[in-house]
């Protein structure tokens, strides 16, 4: 795999609730991390005393976050509407040259900001809200 750019890696969310992804407009940075809790089984029976991890056990996670500028009313008023009514619509992250994460986030960040001599931009933080597929590319 050569090296990619990062602007490649995008965040597209379901605009309709019927598969309409369009990628969130104006992300400068985007970031997606997986997360597994670990079950330890540990007893005095456990071999020399090192610690033992029940496999497949433990609740798994993700999260999604981004920042940018804003550049399109659409996406914008969708992620606005979808922080304000607790919805889980899909969304999906694409990392190249790897594949296509999709399933339900729930929006659990949204922030402005801007300074008088800047423009104006946002943050968003997403927690995953259910089962998650993956598509290889």
């Amino acid at each position: 795999m050569t090296v990619q750019n990062g602007k490649d890696l995008l965040i597209k969310m379901d605009m309709t609730g019927d598969g309409l992804f369009e990628t969130v407009a104006g992300l400068r940075a985007t970031r997606i991390s997986f997360n597994a809790e670990t079950v330890d089984v540990t007893n005095i029976a456990s071999q020399g005393g090192w610690r033992e991890l029940l496999g497949g056990a433990g609740v798994r996670s993700a999260a999604i976050s981004g920042s940018g500028v804003f550049r399109d009313a659409a996406t914008d008023e969708r992620a606005r509407a979808t922080f304000f009514d607790g919805a889980t619509p899909d969304f999906q992250v694409v990392i190249p040259d790897f594949g296509i994460v999709e399933g339900a986030f729930q929006i659990s960040a949204l922030e402005y900001s801007g300074s008088f001599d800047g423009e104006a931009t946002y943050e968003i933080s997403m927690a995953s809200a259910g089962a998650l597929s993956f598509t290889a590319v």
